[in-house]
């Protein structure tokens, strides 16, 4: 089973995933945005056994990022690990988003990624 590293920008905190991921996805939504400081966040979900990580983070929503520098990496429950697929030691990645979230919030300039599903709001909300 292949296995995926990242770390945040300084290196104090590293996490890998193994196998494929059970979705990657690129959510529009407010809270990503100003969480990202971007325009969205592109995410792929493990399950939770297959996510492993070392070194201290601070949490703010259920969202870990290293306290030292900030960078934004993962969110982890007992069932899945959303994992922030731009902290990863490797790009590009063979990871393409399988769908979009909040795309009402997408901005205009921003196209569709062709074949992914397009959700107005979350996965499992209608528009």
């Amino acid at each position: 089973m292949a296995v995926i590293s990242g770390a945040c920008l300084c290196g104090q905190v590293k996490f890998s995933v193994s196998g494929e991921p059970l979705r990657t996805g690129i959510c529009h939504c407010t809270d990503c945005r100003q969480e990202s400081g971007s325009a969205f966040t592109f995410f792929g979900v493990w399950p939770a056994t297959r996510f492993e990580r070392a070194g201290e983070t601070a949490q703010f929503r259920g969202r870990h990022f290293c306290p030292r520098c900030g960078s934004r990496l993962f969110a982890v429950d007992d069932r899945e690990a959303e994992v922030k697929l731009g902290a990863l030691s490797q790009a590009p990645t063979a990871l393409v988003p399988s769908y979009e979230l909040w795309v009402k919030r997408r901005e205009p300039w921003l196209l569709p990624i062709p074949g992914a599903e397009q959700h107005e709001q979350d996965r499992n909300r209608p528009g």
